[in-house]
This record gives C-alpha cells, structure tokens and sequence, in this order.
C-alpha cells in the first residue's frame, strides 16, 4: 500500500476541466493528448523540456511512437518548440503548451456565438410571431424587408423591436412608421434594453401625473374660507 509521504511525492497535476471535456473538439485524439498531458505535468514540476524516453515509458508506447505523436501536437499547432536563454545566457529547449489553452479559448467564443445566434434566431422568430398576431394578418414583403433593416442595419434588438410593437399597440397604433419612431426616439435616448425601456415608461408616467395634478390644481374653483371662529370671511 503507497503510504502518504509517497503519495504527497508523487505531486499533483491540475488541469482545466474544459481541456479535458473538450479535447476531442479540438481535435486532439487520446494519444496526443495524454502526451500534451505528460507535458503539462512535466511543466508543473519544472520540466519544460523533459525526457520524452520516461514519457514514452510512462505511457507504455516505443519512442519512436512518442516521437510521432509529438509531431502531430505540432503540426495541429497544440505545441510549440522554443528556444530561450536562460539566466546564465546559455541556450535552452523548452515545450510551449499555451496554444492549446488558446485553441481552447477559440472553441468556446466560437460555441457562445453560436448560442447566441441560436437564440436571436429564436427571439426573431418570437417578435415576428407578436408582429402577426397584432395585426391580425401575415406581414407583406416590404414589412418583412423592414424588420429586417432594423435588425441588420439599425442592429436593433428582436426584443426591442417587440416592446416598440407592444408600445404602438397600447396607442392602438398598427403602423411601421409609429414603430420606428418609437425606435428612434428610443436610440435618441440610448435606450436598448427591456429594463431602460421600463424605465422610460415610469419616468414618462410621473411626468404625466405631475401635470395632471397641476392642472387638476389650476383648474380648481377659488372658495371663500369663512373663519367661524372669529366671524369673518378672510375675503371679505
């Protein structure tokens, strides 16, 4: 049984979860990344040019077989080799493994702008669902070509484009024209998300109750205040 000093020996590698769940995305097969990982673990320990002859052992395959399959990490550009100086000025070798952390970073951009895209798709589909169902008819072809310059060309949001529809409706105003206006008084005012446009909403409400309690005010007929008290009307 491997006692607890051997075993605190023995050191630790630590690697991302990513790299190890999405490997095979990136196109690394098992060989070649248990390799990259032998390399990992050598680097962690201090070894950035370590022998590949114990690595091959450490993986039961022939040199000539580690020596293959570290050409082909890079040739996928998953390794780099490099040559520095060291702090006596004496050259060294050593093993670059970061570009396939950078690999990585690109596969994930690449997996969120597909999601994103995903669901703008659907958030397109949604708003224009809202367009039809509001005007009780299917859109024209020119109506369609204008949803589509707000979102192309303007880069209004789907979203924003369905509380500018909502907000014409609530003025039972089925127009376009009514919807861009509202759009571009929106943009005026740097407005792009639910929550600013909720905010519009509250804003333009308190200023409508504040006028209409000023005029309510204005509005109201002046009564004679008599003071029962002393008997007099302070009119008079």
């Amino acid at each position: 049984m491997i006692s607890l000093e051997d075993y605190l020996a023995g050191g630790e590698t630590t690697v991302s979860n990513l790299l190890l769940k999405n490997y095979t995305k990136l196109g690394l097969d098992t060989n070649e990344f248990m390799l990259w990982l032998q390399l990992h673990a050598a680097h962690q320990a201090g070894e950035d040019f370590p022998n590949l002859t114990i690595i091959a052992k450490n993986m039961g395959n022939t040199i000539e077989k580690i020596y293959g399959v570290l050409n082909s990490l890079v040739e996928k550009e998953f390794v780099t080799l490099e040559t520095a100086l060291d702090e006596s000025g004496k050259q060294s070798d050593r093993y670059n493994l970061m570009p396939a952390y950078e690999k990585l970073n690109i596969l994930k951009e690449q997996e969120r702008f597909e999601a994103e895209e995903k669901n703008d798709l659907a958030a397109q589909k949604k708003m224009l669902r809202s367009f039809e169902q509001e005007f009780g008819r299917p859109l024209s072809p020119i109506e369609y070509q204008k949803i589509g310059y707000w979102l192309n060309e303007d880069h209004y949001s789907p979203s924003l484009i369905e509380l500018a529809l909502q907000e014409a409706v609530l003025n039972q105003a089925y127009n376009f024209k009514y919807i861009e206006t509202v759009l571009q008084s929106w943009e005026k005012k740097n407005i792009r998300s639910k929550v600013q446009v909720e905010e519009e909403q509250r804003r333009r409400k308190q200023i409508l109750l504040q006028k209409e309690e000023q005029n309510h005010s204005e509005e109201l007929p002046k009564v004679s205040l008599y003071n029962w008290l002393e008997g007099k009307d302070p009119d008079a």
